[in-house]
């Protein structure tokens, strides 16, 4: 049993928990972290944002190689996929990154422990065994919960990470399946969907709504499904599905129309149920010490991010605001910050987002749909990537730039992008929006050239006035 009393003790070493136990103890706290994994670094690290990178990329390069290398001079033969080095490359990268958080916290002399935690009461927190059994118990002055967030079960459709998967499920296939059929067009999805398409998987995108990747702005969300289309994704949007049967040879699906309708089955050798994820609050002990939710589930925080409970803070995918761990690190800094005394804040509306297609899709800000809704008057400003000369010579012309100002301020109110780099192009769209720029302010900063991010100045000349080349 640890005797010792730490000043912050953090559930959780996902992207939201390890960045505010590494900040804590940077600004001179006692830090212990309760992690339930075998490695630290969350859904994210082991099985969600890192590894679904790897796969993206391995396969993104797989992909040029048979189809677009040719432009440049480059005659290859068909490539040869060697599956087992694919998948081994992905478990590298993760166990690289993990264990670079590992070595951050040895480097920060923070605490750690392997098991569930629990909440016994305001400065207690119990760590868990496998069988249920109480290891540890800690003493800590502030309680940080960063427990993360699980999948969404679909009601008739039993995941067993074999023939019908998680995302998790979906990151370690065997091998590559003949027909892959995805429920539900958000990011994770598409994404995954993506990774096996392009290893020559026949992939079904089945979504509820009438519209793939619901928040995305309606023009961006147009082109990208074209793209998708274009690359071989069949979807079936406005069906959802009811029923699920395993057999030897793959899965039986039952798909009926959203509205109601005659039924359909699909064959498929995988599922990937990716409907959605919600927050990981159970066996936390929230009841028993009176954290409060609300009424969507997520735990309930003031500004500062403390529970109803003094003492008692939470972060990241339990609490309200998007599910990304880009925010769940802000969140952390901003609320170890707080308990130290400091000023610590985030803008969730300012918290970017990417979809790593290709084209990736990225966006910060209102969509024009928020915009007319709220009745606000704005400018949109457009500049294609065909106009813009790096990506002509990268090969990569495929998207746009679009800005949206305010009509009579000309601050930026939101920026989307579709195209080869938008995830890092949203950066400067963030940064400019930090500071309440206008769209003016962007297009006359000075912009490397030839750079792809001269479509985001171009796109702000027009929001503002008039682009140069266009």
């Amino acid at each position: 049993m640890a005797n010792e009393t730490f000043d912050l003790v953090v559930i959780g070493t996902g992207p939201g928990g390890y960045v505010a136990a590494i900040r804590a103890a940077q600004l001179g706290m006692k830090v212990a972290v309760v992690e339930k994994r075998a490695t630290f670094g969350g859904t994210c690290l082991n099985v969600g944002c890192i590894p679904s990178k790897a796969l993206l990329q391995s396969t993104h390069l797989f992909e040029q190689a048979g189809h677009d290398l040719g432009v440049h001079g480059i005659v290859l033969g068909p490539p040869k996929l060697d599956f087992a080095q694919l998948m081994k490359r992905k478990s590298e990268v993760v166990e690289a990154t993990t264990k670079g958080v590992a070595f951050l916290f040895r480097k920060n002399k923070i605490t750690s422990f392997q098991g569930t935690g629990r909440i016994e009461k305001a400065g207690s927190v119990v760590v868990l065994g496998d069988d249920g059994a109480v290891k540890d118990t800690l003493a800590a002055r502030n309680i940080l919960i960063a427990s993360g967030s699980e999948v969404v079960p679909l009601p008739g459709v039993a995941v067993d990470e074999k023939k019908i998967v998680s995302s998790t499920g979906a990151l370690e296939l065997a091998e590559v399946p003949k027909h892959l059929v995805v429920v539900g067009a958000g990011i994770i999805g598409l994404e995954l969907g993506s990774v096996w398409r392009r290893l020559g998987s026949e992939v079904t995108v089945v979504e509820f709504l009438d519209r793939i990747t619901p928040g995305v702005d309606d023009e961006i969300t147009r082109q990208f499904q074209r793209s998708l289309t274009k690359q071989g994704v069949k979807f079936k949007l406005s069906s959802k599905v009811t029923k699920a049967e395993t057999t030897d040879s793959g899965v039986t699906l039952t798909v009926e129309p959203a509205k109601g309708g005659t039924a359909e089955t699909l064959q498929a050798d995988i599922v990937l149920v990716s409907i959605g994820r919600r927050p990981l609050v159970e066996g936390l002990g929230l009841d028993k010490v009176g954290v409060k939710l609300t009424a969507h589930g997520r735990i309930a925080v003031d500004g500062q991010f403390q529970t109803s409970v003094p003492g008692i803070y939470a972060i990241g995918d339990v609490i309200d605001g998007p599910m990304l761990a880009h925010k769940a690190s802000e969140d952390g800094v901003a609320c170890v910050e707080t308990i130290a005394g400091q000023k610590g804040h985030v803008d969730w509306n300012l918290v970017p987002s990417v979809i790593y297609t290709q084209p990736e899709v990225a966006w910060v800000g209102k969509t024009e749909e928020q915009l007319k809704a709220a009745g606000v008057a704005y400018k949109a400003g457009k500049y294609p990537f065909t106009a813009d000369p790096r990506s002509r010579a990268n090969g990569a012309t495929e998207g746009f730039v679009k800005v949206l100002a305010d009509k009579a301020t000309d601050e930026v109110l939101g920026v989307h992008i579709i195209g080869a780099e938008a995830g890092t192009m949203i950066a400067e769209a963030v940064m400019a929006m930090e500071f309440s720029a206008s769209a003016e302010d962007i297009g006359r900063v000075c912009h490397a050239h030839p750079t792809v991010n001269e479509a985001t100045k171009e796109a702000a000349l027009a929001a503002w006035d008039k682009p140069i080349h266009l």
